[in-house]
């Protein structure tokens, strides 16, 4: 996927030697080869090379086609130096905070530390923050029909484009020219008969006179896939081990105070048996006891989005007398996304937001827990509990370009960003359902519980349409951000001469606006809709900044590149700068054979979500290690303590003192192209990360307070760090965890180094034209350190808690013979740590910790009709792999989700066509 570096050389034509009888007619010489200068991505400066001091990555739209990609984040997932952890459409954390978007995530350094670019300007953040965190972009809105190509540059770019390129820039460059009308239409389902999507794409371009335009719009609809569709996860009994694990849902439990389930008879949940499309039944959970519960109830979630929408784009251009031009880009999008969680639940929650473990009940003389699950029946019906989203995109960028004087090009222009959402969450009114299922609060008693009198008859009873409709509501969000740039661009092409040639030089000067506003509904930040109440959050920052770039040829063989760059923020009363900058080296020694290398500065100003955000809460699970380790050290595991899943409210509020993040980005390699048809890459690359912001998470806390507690593993009591972490637990008066603390901080350092290689060939033969594109990373080294004094975590380490590949791989080999071609890709994604690792509970002994390698294949077969239509088939996943087995991965869908998906072998029917104009 690499494009193949551009090393010819022009060279003189000799003149012909004078003779004394008259010549005959010289033939007229060879034109002197012209390279079109380009601008590529990490660099304002037009040049002839492609390849630089820095390795980037092209994936072209041709590549797309022959790869049977189906989507941006399916084409970004195949890239090998994409290594990070992001959420799938089956994340519990998709759903709840940013519902229908997707990321990138270079080098496993968070996708906010990706900068993605459209066209080579900034687009708006997703509106909601990932993860309830940090604001990202969302890249699955971007219309893969109307891309020409992507680059993507790895490492820092932060002296080029600002803040954000700390791990990489990915530069969607969509199409410039077009002639004629092309007609686009994909047709896709599983092999199984699910699935369906299909996408229309229609593009063209106008020229009359000095006005030209390229235009598009692509439509896409995408059918629902759902957890109860796949046999590998349609039941809590496809659990490993489901006599352990594999307990169903508790759709309907009522504990005692010691936490054993007050048994509601076998009769008693057969009566209940139509619920859940007859799955209901009497079930039991290992140490616990009896309840109505239902295994389908787990598979009641999507695992594709369903999504509907449109996208349009047009690029304009007039050029005026003197060679000034006019240009535009408009962008605009809405798309409608729908999920499914999981059916909502109910508990106890009073006023003040206390989500009570018991309350006393009058009716049988003792504490208990009540608890629901709602079933498909009572909410009428899987769509009345789907998370509904409508995406609306909008950006505009206008300018005008021409030259001053002899040597100097310019461009001014003026850019606007915007994404709004409307999102509308299913949620259950608390103080409306503490009144349906328990009737009035009757005070509370000598120990400070509730009092209610509610009849067992009240649980086990099923709503009602009517009553479920009396404690259902939505509660909508209209979230939205945006951004503006202004900016004015010099570039001089022949500064002054070198040895080696003409010196190249760029100056930008930019001024920016960035805003966010979450607009929740009033409610949700309240104790109002039970087991959730979120913060709110909205804040604007402006920015400047100046910036220069100087390419110098020092000899024929030698460029040295240098860039700096000046930014100023100004947010929250403060005003945090930063200079950055870049060098790079390119020696050619041989016109085949490139050396390079880079070093460079970057950073990262605070997210507006991180500096901004109110205060809120959230649920989260947590392994209590301070009682699990105190009052029963003899518990075989973490996982078999009675604390060892013990449910918390988290809470968090925004940090207005953050400091901006900020990194050192290294690579030195080499491409060498022997043959015209042959290049081969390699490229080591460090990044090292110091203040990075990011949440504490709770299970650390937990564990802090354990080890400080007790002083284990060098913890003093008395240290800063103790004395904090000891400060955001909350803890009953009985002992038992209620909350955990959990802010934005900048902690201590992040660093990963590796290398990437990649090869590109491509012969002729009797039978056909071969092509080869391979790319290869492996990571010799990701830690992390979350505090000065605290030790550093290898995120590649057992029981690290991080889940990230060492190595990724993919290869793809293309034909073609007359009017036929055929294509096979294969990925493969290198071990990761399974679930009792990434929970950090493994011990020798246990499964594992592995999982090992896997591989993906998507063949690709076309024909051509004529110059100018063509139909292809793609099948992705080829072999119908599944998930790995893991035996120690026991939460639903009981596989790592980050990473695979049951989906399982799909088939995409690609009809193109084109009137008019040049050849497809």
């Amino acid at each position: 996927m690499v494009q193949q570096p551009l090393l010819a050389q022009a060279s003189p034509v000799p003149a012909p030697v004078a003779a004394p009888a008259p010549p005959p007619a010289p033939e007229p010489a060879p034109p002197v080869a012209e390279l079109e200068t380009v601008q590529v991505t990490g660099s304002r400066i037009p040049r002839a090379q492609v390849e630089g001091p820095a390795p980037i990555t092209v994936i072209t739209a041709e590549t797309i086609r022959a790869g049977g990609f189906t989507s941006v984040p399916d084409v970004l997932q195949s890239l090998t130096q994409n290594g990070g952890e992001t959420q799938s459409q089956q994340s519990a954390g998709g759903a709840d905070f940013s519902p229908g978007a997707q990321q990138v995530d270079l080098r496993g350094l968070g996708p906010n530390h990706t900068l993605v670019l459209v066209n080579g300007r900034r687009i708006a953040d997703f509106p909601m923050p990932f993860g309830g965190r940090s604001n990202f972009t969302d890249i699955s809105s971007i219309p893969l029909g109307m891309i020409d190509r992507i680059e993507v540059l790895t490492g820092s770019a932060s002296a080029i484009y600002g803040s954000d390129a700390i791990s990489g820039v990915v530069n969607f460059i969509l199409k410039k020219e077009a002639d004629g009308i092309t007609l686009d239409y994909r047709f896709g389902r599983t092999e199984r008969g699910d699935a369906e999507s299909f996408r229309l794409n229609a593009s063209g371009g106008l020229s009359r006179g000095a006005f030209s335009a390229v235009f598009g719009a692509e439509y896409r609809n995408q059918q629902p896939l759902w957890g109860f569709q796949r046999a590998q996860q349609d039941s809590s009994y496809d659990a490993p081990n489901p006599e352990r694990y594999g307990y169903p849902p508790r759709n309907f439990l009522i504990t005692d105070w010691w936490d054993d389930y007050i048994d509601p008879g076998e009769d008693t949940c057969n009566a209940l048996s139509h619920l859940n499309e007859g799955t209901m039944h009497y079930a039991e959970r290992r140490n616990y006891g009896n309840y109505c519960g239902s295994d389908r109830a787990v598979a009641y979630r999507t695992m594709i989005s369903e999504r509907e929408g449109i996208n349009t784009y047009a690029s304009l251009n007039y050029d005026f007398a003197g060679g000034l031009r006019w240009f535009a880009d408009v962008q605009a999008g809405r798309h409608e996304v729908s999920l499914f969680r999981a059916p909502r639940s109910w508990a106890l929650m009073t006023a003040d937001g206390t989500e009570w473990d018991y309350f006393y009940n009058r009716s049988t003389e003792q504490l208990e827990y009540w608890q629901r699950q709602f079933t498909l029946e009572e909410m009428g019906g899987l769509r009345n509990g789907m998370v509904n989203t409508v995406q609306k995109t909008f950006s505009i960028t206008t300018g005008l370009a021409g030259r001053l004087g002899e040597a100097w090009d310019y461009e001014a222009a003026l850019g606007h960003s915007q994404y709004r959402a409307e999102i509308s969450w299913p949620q259950i009114v608390a103080a409306r359902a503490n009144e349906l299922f328990l009737g009035p609060q009757l005070g509370v008693d000598e120990d400070g519980y509730p009092i209610f009198d509610a009849p067992y008859s009240r649980m086990y009873t099923p709503l009602t349409r009517a009553e479920y409709d009396s404690i259902f509501a939505r509660t909508t969000y209209h979230p939205e951000s945006d951004t503006q740039t202004a900016w004015f661009t010099l570039t001089n092409a022949e500064l002054f001469q070198l040895p080696g040639g003409a010196a190249g030089f760029a100056a930008t000067a930019e001024l920016g606006h960035q805003s966010y506003d979450l607009k929740p509904d009033p409610l949700a930040t309240q104790y109002y809709y039970y087991s959730w109440k979120d913060s709110d959050g909205a804040g604007s920052r402006n920015r400047w900044a100046l910036a220069g770039e100087l390419r110098m040829p020092l000899h024929d063989t030698l460029n040295l590149s240098v860039a700096g760059r000046f930014d100023q923020y100004r947010f929250a009363g403060r005003d945090p700068n930063k200079f950055t900058w870049s060098a790079g080296l390119e020696w050619r020694p041989i016109d085949s054979l490139l050396v390079r290398g880079s070093y460079g500065t970057a950073f990262r100003a605070p997210d507006l979500h991180y500096v901004f955000t109110g205060p809120g809460n959230d649920e989260t699970s947590v392994t209590d290690f301070y009682r699990c380790d105190t009052e029963e050290p003899d518990a075989e595991s973490y996982d078999d303590c009675s604390w060892g899943d013990e449910g918390i409210i988290r809470s968090r509020v925004g940090n207005r003192d953050l400091e901006p993040e900020t990194s050192d980005s290294w690579t030195a390699g080499l491409v060498w192209s022997p043959t015209a048809s042959w290049d081969v890459s390699l490229d080591w690359f460090s990044i090292d990360m110091r203040n990075q912001v990011r949440d504490l998470r709770a299970n650390e806390v937990m564990r802090w307070e354990r080890d400080c507690r007790l002083g284990l593993n060098g913890a003093d009591p008395d240290s800063s760090t103790c004395v904090d972490m000891l400060a955001r637990i909350t803890r009953t008066v009985d002992g038992s965890i209620y909350g955990v603390h959990v802010n934005p901080i900048n902690i201590a350092r992040e660093r990963t180094q590796g290398v990437d290689a990649a090869s590109n060939l491509r012969f002729d033969t009797p039978v056909g034209l071969f092509r080869l594109n391979a790319g290869y990373t492996w990571v010799d080294r990701h830690d992390i350190q979350e505090y000065p004094d605290e030790a550093v975590v290898d995120q590649f380490a057992v029981n690290s808690g991080y889940d990230i590949p060492r190595t990724k791989a993919s290869l793809l080999v293309g034909w073609e013979k007359n009017a036929w071609s055929a294509s096979v890709q294969g990925r493969r994604l290198g071990s990761l740590p399974n679930g009792w690792s990434y929970d950090e509970v493994w011990e020798e002994g246990d499964p594992g910790p592995w999982i090992e390698a896997t591989y993906r294949y998507t063949a690709n077969v076309g024909y051509r009709f004529s110059d100018h239509s063509r139909l292809s088939l793609s099948v992705v996943n080829l072999t119908d792999e599944m998930p790995p087995a893991d035996p120690t991965y026991t939460s639903y869908p009981y596989y790592d989700i980050s990473w695979f998906d049951t989906e399982g072998r799909s088939f995409y029917l690609q009809f193109t066509h084109k009137f008019g104009g040049s050849a497809l």
